[in-house]
């Protein structure tokens, strides 16, 4: 017989070498039917109902599907928005388990369930065939072969330095990248970028969204794109942009690649929401497969989504199903591509139960659970725009967490604002305030300047304010809280001072990134000076405004990629800038984890952290084991030099300055204990205690 039951044990499409098995979650179908299409994804030859139904999972087997097959579902159900469902069999729909797509979703008013225009609006019914517009799923071999040189990389957390990119924007521009090369998979994992990456000392790179995704239509109509991805319409699937034949394999190639050369690979992922938006959004997958398990609806109008994610909809992890269905993808992404790691964009949402969020709830509680979870690195975006959804500090153990307290404080004090030593001393030792509780460890803390939403780091000394006009909003999109300070002109200059003070500006953030106990991330392109013109949204712009501009590589005092390189030896050579545990002060025996000094080289008593306007500050970080040395580390954010001392301490009688942000390139002097030195204007310096 052709067509079998098959299995419901493992959802999607599962080629076994002979033949496919087909299965689909479903609670509230009434029937499900198998599309299957021609190799161009144009006529559809067949529609098979699934013959089985076990525990809501839809099935059947076919003894002659192979990999390449084309594939898509029509689901049968009630079509009854205030109750929750919104089936329409008129509608393909893809699979949620899909792990390749064929050809890119074409809009047009056949992508919705309902009527458009009707005065009934989803409450109408729409009976066009949409499967002309829509990708296809594509059975698929995953076999891979990894060869036996690929190694896991494996970096501890407390030597993890982590660099945000975009796939596309990272090699677009790069001329030292093969044409064929750039803005693809393939691009981040070429010679010159892999080289440029071990130049910065970075240890792992985390790339925007991959799963495969869809441009909004509002944005197509304007002529532009979702270009960071953030509309996910697949979670098992890579994009296929960013691949010229199979982006499944020409990404798993790019990781082994990257792992050879001691990279890790994290992934952005948007389990929060999908591309189907609120309930007037398009029928393309998870809305018509059963939209009452897939999302959060309103409990008293379950016609309307509870939206925590300002994106029109909210997943519901609640539901067994996709919860299972979130921690499948996780797995896949692990064991069958080889990443290391995962960033939760609006990880609350994810956390959700119907009392809010839960740190024990369901999905932390699964993902802890995990052994193949486990082993990676796990960081939360931990707020989303629902009521209580700020949770700064409240993520189990196992996670770390993107820290916006350390971004805002430092941009505040280095552009200028006084009274925010106290502030910046928690925030420069891995802010123990918010994460110091239930065996939590600094690395909890991601603390970061820039990243892919908002200013680069250029343009936070180059703009006052945002200018997001091409995104075609009326410059109304993008935060405005961005505590920025552009030296006194607003954009590009050639006020020599002023170009000196922006430059001066982004070494001391880059500095003090490195230098800050918790894990680091830098943004891609801000070493270059990489420059969006003042956009701080730049989520539609795929196009030079939203790629890395490389002008500035290799161009002296532009190019901060030596300096970067600098500080990322110094974070290894010293492991007290690592903070593998909490620091302390003076303890009984005279060792000490951290001292605050006075200028004058005096501890610090409570009345000097209340210094009026005080912009200078200055520590001792003690050594982690014997024969370490000890690092002081003095910032300066005020417009004027500062004379300070040199410490006194026991053991040794001078110190070695390793850092100084004025200096174009990093001289090496040494000052005696106890000496008197000056901290240049608006510096960072840092010296080791030589015996």
């Amino acid at each position: 017989m052709r067509l079998t039951a098959g299995t419901f044990s493992r959802l999607g499409a599962s080629w076994d070498g002979r033949g496919t098995n087909f299965a689909l979650f479903s609670a509230n179908a009434e029937k499900v039917e198998l599309c299957l299409f021609d190799n161009q994804g144009r006529r559809e030859l067949e529609r098979i109902e699934l013959p089985e139904r076990d525990e809501d999972v839809w099935h059947g087997y076919l003894n002659d599907v192979s990999p390449g097959q084309l594939y898509g579902y029509r689901v049968h159900g009630p079509y009854a928005p205030e109750q929750g469902h919104r089936f329409n069999a008129n509608k393909l729909l893809l699979d949620p388990y899909a792990k390749r797509l064929y050809g890119r979703l074409v809009w047009s008013d056949a992508h919705f369930a309902y009527r458009t225009g009707s005065p009934r609006e989803d409450l109408s019914f729409d009976r066009r065939d949409n499967s002309r517009g829509m990708p296809k799923a594509v059975v698929v071999d995953e076999t891979f072969n990894w060869g036996r040189r690929e190694i896991r990389p494996s970096i501890p957390w407390d030597h993890t330095i982590i660099y945000e990119a975009h796939v596309k924007g990272l090699t677009q521009t790069r001329e030292d990248v093969a044409p064929n090369l750039r803005g693809t998979y393939g691009g981040l994992s070429s010679p010159a970028m892999i080289a440029h990456l071990r130049k910065l000392g970075v240890t792992t790179i985390e790339l925007l969204p991959i799963h495969a995704f869809v441009d909004d239509r509002i944005l197509v109509e304007k002529k532009l794109v979702n270009y960071w991805g953030y509309n996910t319409l697949s979670y098992f699937a890579p994009e296929p942009r960013y691949a010229q034949d199979n982006p499944l394999d020409a990404f798993r190639t790019t990781v082994a690649r990257l792992h050879d050369a001691g990279i890790e690979v994290m992934l952005d992922v948007v389990y929060n929401h999908t591309a189907e938006g609120n309930h007037m959004g398009p029928t393309l997958s998870f809305r018509g497969i059963d939209n009452a398990s897939y999302y959060w609806l309103k409990p008293d109008n379950r016609r309307y989504y509870d939206d925590f994610t300002g994106c029109g909809s909210s997943v519901n992890l609640t539901h067994p199903r996709v919860l299972q269905m979130v921690t499948d993808s996780l797995r896949y992404w692990v064991e069958v591509c080889h990443v290391d790691g995962f960033r939760f964009d609006l990880a609350t949402t994810l956390a959700r139960t119907p009392n809010g969020f839960d740190r024990n709830s369901a999905f932390l509680t699964a993902v802890r659970q995990d052994p193949v979870l486990a082993s990676v690195k796990l960081v939360a975006e931990p707020w989303d725009l629902g009521m209580g959804g700020y949770q700064v500090g409240a993520y189990p153990s196992q996670w770390s967490e993107w820290n916006d307290r350390y971004r805002s404080t430092m941009r505040r004090y280095w552009s200028g604002e006084g009274s925010l030593i106290g502030e910046v001393s928690s925030r420069m030792t891995a802010s123990s305030d918010l994460f110091n509780h239930d065996g939590r460890k600094p690395r909890a803390s991601v603390n970061h300047i820039t990243v892919h939403d908002g200013f680069t780091l250029a343009d936070l000394f180059s703009y006052n304010q945002k200018h997001n006009e091409a995104n075609g909003e009326d410059n109304r999109d993008g935060s405005s809280d961005n505590h920025s300070n552009n030296c006194g002109h607003e954009g590009p200059t050639d006020d020599v001072a002023i170009v000196a003070l922006r430059r001066q500006l982004r070494k001391n953030q880059l500095a003090c990134l490195l230098l800050a106990q918790g894990l680091p991330l830098l943004l891609a392109g801000d070493e270059v000076g990489n420059s969006q013109n003042g956009n701080n949204n730049a989520y539609c712009q795929d196009n030079p405004t939203g790629w890395i501009k490389w002008e500035h590589l290799g161009k002296e005092g532009e190019d901060l990629t030596d300096f970067v390189g600098h500080m990322t030896s110094l974070r290894e050579k010293f492991p007290q800038m690592r903070g593998h545990h909490w620091l302390d002060g003076r303890r009984p025996d005279g060792s000490y984890g951290v001292l605050w000094l006075t200028p004058a080289a005096e501890e610090m008593k409570e009345a000097d952290w209340k210094f009026p306007d005080g912009r200078f500050l200055a520590y001792v970080l003690g050594p982690v084991e014997p024969g370490q040395a000890p690092i002081f580390i003095v910032l300066n954010a005020a417009p004027e030099e500062i004379a300070f001392k040199l410490p006194k301490m026991p053991g040794y009688r001078s110190w070695q300055q390793v850092l100084n942000t004025t200096e174009i390139k990093q001289e090496s002097a040494e000052f005696a204990s106890g000496a008197d030195a000056k901290a240049p204007s608006r510096s960072v310096l840092a010296f080791a205690g030589a015996t």
